[in-house]
């Protein structure tokens, strides 16, 4: 599997040896609790039982995405998971075919207006926006879940452009695996900086339990009903 190197000093490229050969060790690995074992397998078996109950949902919303727009159903990239070893993200497509060649153009760095980037994204199809007001687009990641790269609860996956903005603290967030949900998603979502959804990161890591992953995954669907963030 391949690796980012989450050691070097912030804004220093990514060199693209440690991306394609995955011969960086991306931080000290941290040691598994028999906690953190068996939430894992709890992770995995719950949501492969999920993908079963919910496949007409999943065959209704592909309906929806391909009478939509042309392109493909699903939407899929590599995302920074734990110790930095990247994973392939999976979606729903919300935008449209080649949205990523543009994400730099429309979205850019972190900053003070990037809410409203978020807000104003030309590249998000019709279908798109129905999905993610109700994070219907999020549901394909149990799909990574059962196949052990997340977890239901964690910091959200990042993208590997992104580790170059972190500080050595902030790197901290990948030593558990990225979740569905988190802190941040209960927290504002898209309507927090970038610092602060680091701060949320760093606090779950440094405070998780399996009674706040259940006050988390309670609180989301409250979130969810209210649209909070959902653009």
């Amino acid at each position: 599997m391949r690796v980012v190197d989450l050691r070097r000093p912030l804004g220093t490229p990514e060199p693209v040896s440690s991306v394609r050969q995955g011969a960086v060790e991306a931080v000290p690995q941290v040691q598994r609790t028999p906690d953190a074992r068996r939430r894992h397998v709890v992770d995995r078996v719950v949501a492969s039982l999920l993908l079963l109950i919910m496949l007409p949902v999943f065959l209704a919303i592909a309906a929806l995405i391909k009478l939509g727009s042309r392109g493909p159903v699903f939407y899929s990239r590599p995302r920074v998971g734990l110790n930095g070893e990247l994973f392939s993200f999976i979606k729903f497509r919300t935008m449209i075919p080649g949205a990523d060649n543009l994400r730099a153009e429309v979205l850019g760095d972190p900053d003070d207006e990037m809410t409203q980037r978020y807000r104003d994204d030309p590249r998000i199809t019709a279908v798109g926006h129905f999905l993610r007001r109700w994070s219907l687009d999020e549901l394909p990641q149990l799909i990574n879940i059962a196949r052990g790269d997340m977890a239901f609860v964690g910091p959200r996956p990042m993208l590997p452009d992104e580790v170059k903005l972190l500080t050595p603290e902030y790197r901290q967030r990948h030593n558990c695996r990225p979740g569905l949900t988190g802190l941040w998603q209960i927290s504002g979502r898209k309507e927090t900086t970038w610092d602060e959804r680091m701060e949320l990161d760093l606090h779950y890591v440094k405070t998780q339990s399996p009674r706040q992953d259940l006050s988390i995954v309670g609180r989301t669907f409250a979130v969810v009903l209210r649209g909070d963030g959902a653009y």
